[in-house]
């Protein structure tokens, strides 16, 4: 190498050098302590419940149940919101069992949501209830008025397996369940 080169190459790395120290410089914007804060005693906590939506939406559904459980000891009650939102994450985590026990106790409390019907009938058809799957689809279809496309989809769907169920057909269809919204699933089949 030639001394040129060289020189070239040592005036470089100062600057390159002298520009890095110059990024360092305290401007007053970096704190102290370079740890992250800690938790704001004087901030609100956000409603357990929707810390549990937003988790279902997320896909995570066993921090769900923890949150929907933490509200239920805020609040001191098992209120139909956090049954629905206990039985959607169940259902999720595929408890067929406990989801249905939870949305059964859930439209007990508000016969009159249309939610908590639908993920019902979604429960009863992934444990092969279909004829109950489908009375209880047109409840949650009726009490919606119509409005949802995703519980007319799965009413749709309840009474056509329950219509191929009569003509006898041994050909099985797999079921996927699709989250469409907060804690609301869609039944979609397989190709």
């Amino acid at each position: 190498m030639n001394l040129v080169k060289v020189r070239m190459i040592r005036a470089g790395t100062v600057l390159i050098a002298m520009l890095a120290v110059a990024g360092c410089a305290d401007d007053g914007a970096l704190p102290d302590n370079p740890y992250a804060p800690g938790v704001a005693k004087r901030g609100k906590a956000v409603d357990g419940a929707t810390v549990g939506h937003r988790l279902i939406n997320a896909g995570e559904y066993d921090l769900a149940i923890d949150a929907f459980s933490r509200a239920a000891l805020e609040t001191g009650e098992m209120t139909p919101e956090i049954l629905i939102g206990l039985g959607s994450a169940n259902l999720g985590l595929g408890r067929l069992g406990q989801a249905e026990t939870q949305l059964r106790r859930a439209v007990a409390a508000e016969p009159t949501s249309p939610e908590a019907w639908n993920n019902l009938g979604v429960v009863l058809m992934e444990k092969g209830e279909t004829s109950e799957a489908s009375e209880v689809f047109r409840r949650a279809y009726a009490l919606d008025n119509g409005q949802s496309d995703s519980i007319r989809d799965n009413l749709r769907l309840a009474l056509a397996k329950l219509d191929d169920s009569f003509y006898g057909q041994s050909e099985e269809q797999e079921y996927k369940m699709v989250r469409r919204g907060s804690s609301d699933y869609l039944i979609r089949t397989i190709p």
